[in-house]
């Protein structure tokens, strides 16, 4: 395998995550979202996280982007502003090869970096065992279970609630 390379996202990016997203809302439980975004509302969607100041990563092979990854704030309210929510999506292929590890790692460094002291995943699906062993894979524990909260491809689907110190984390206040 060629080495993987990580790096902040571009515009240029932008259809590569759309196709890797979409196969997620058409085919996965990863989202509850049911129709497929398009490249330009994905692109607001990145732009929105970048003017807010967290990252919004990728990762490619062999110069092909295969995965992506990003970083947004988990609620509007200031009191949350030290606490980001994860994101992260691979396409079919890069699955079960370490990938989504390295991403996530990078992510969480870059967030820590950042001065974000707590990181929170939602997993869509309770069955969605590859993310939730990615994410406990890298420390997240999990801290709660919405039984039912999401109805897709006919059946109700839990949200698996992760967590994970960043830094400090709550040991220290902030600077």
């Amino acid at each position: 395998m060629l080495e993987p390379t990580i790096r902040p996202s571009t515009e240029a990016d932008l259809p590569s995550i759309q196709a890797i997203y979409a196969e997620q809302v058409l085919h996965g439980t990863a989202t509850f979202e049911l129709v497929a975004p398009n490249v330009a509302e994905m692109g607001r969607r990145r732009e929105t996280v970048l003017a807010r100041g967290w990252p919004w990563l990728v990762l490619e092979v062999g110069g092909e982007v295969v995965g992506y990854a990003y970083a947004d704030e988990h609620n509007a309210r200031a009191g949350y502003r030290f606490t980001v929510e994860d994101s992260i999506y691979l396409a079919v292929g890069a699955r079960g090869q370490g990938l989504g590890r390295r991403l996530l790692a990078a992510l969480i460094e870059d967030c820590e970096r950042r001065g974000a002291r707590q990181m929170l995943a939602r997993i869509g699906d309770s069955a969605n065992l590859g993310s939730i062993r990615l994410h406990s894979s890298l420390g997240f524990e999990q801290v709660g279970l919405f039984h039912s909260l999401g109805w897709k491809f006919g059946e109700w689907r839990d949200v698996v609630c992760m967590q994970r110190e960043l830094g400090p984390g709550g040991r220290r206040n902030p600077e």
